[in-house]
């Protein structure tokens, strides 16, 4: 399961209205425990496709790093990733199979003649040959940081 704070779920659905027509795209970091996934902060990254904006995010190499290093500057996971689906349900399309990774978390919003409408969360199976639907829970409160498990050292 994903949490995401209700304020967050607000400034996602935000950023997929501003954008529209186009896709809007951005990063999850929070804390993992065991197999819940509590989102604390958003970070919006500007869509770097430059053909067929409409249909397709890219989120380059550099910003990829750039969003683990806030991740770990903050002290948090980079839980997965967000993006918005213009005038098209919020359910993973071929495009989002072949280019997401199976251990993080997408959250997708179906934006509608410019507003958002329907937001679902989906992880990619590990043989990659599509999605399954995480349950998502939108809460009200953000609840305290929680420590994150230090590793032994080898």
């Amino acid at each position: 399961m994903i949490e995401i704070p209700e304020r967050l779920i607000q400034e996602i659905h935000l950023h997929g209205e501003r954008t529209y027509p186009e896709e809007c795209c951005g990063v999850m970091l929070g804390v993992q425990q065991d197999r819940l996934q509590i989102v604390h902060t958003i970070l919006p990254i500007g869509n770097s496709q430059e053909l067929n904006r409409q249909r397709r995010f890219l989120i380059t190499p550099e910003q990829y790093r750039n969003a683990e290093k806030n991740a770990i500057d903050m002290g948090f996971d980079l839980l997965g990733f967000y993006h918005s689906h213009p005038d098209h349900p919020a359910m993973p399309s071929a495009f989002d199979t072949e280019h997401a990774l199976p251990w993080f978390t997408y959250v997708i919003v179906s934006i509608i003649n410019g507003k958002a409408r329907t937001t679902s969360a989906w992880v990619l199976s590990e043989d990659r040959r599509g999605f399954d639907e995480r349950p998502l829970q939108i809460s009200r409160l953000l609840k305290k940081k929680t420590a994150k498990i230090q590793r032994a050292p080898k």
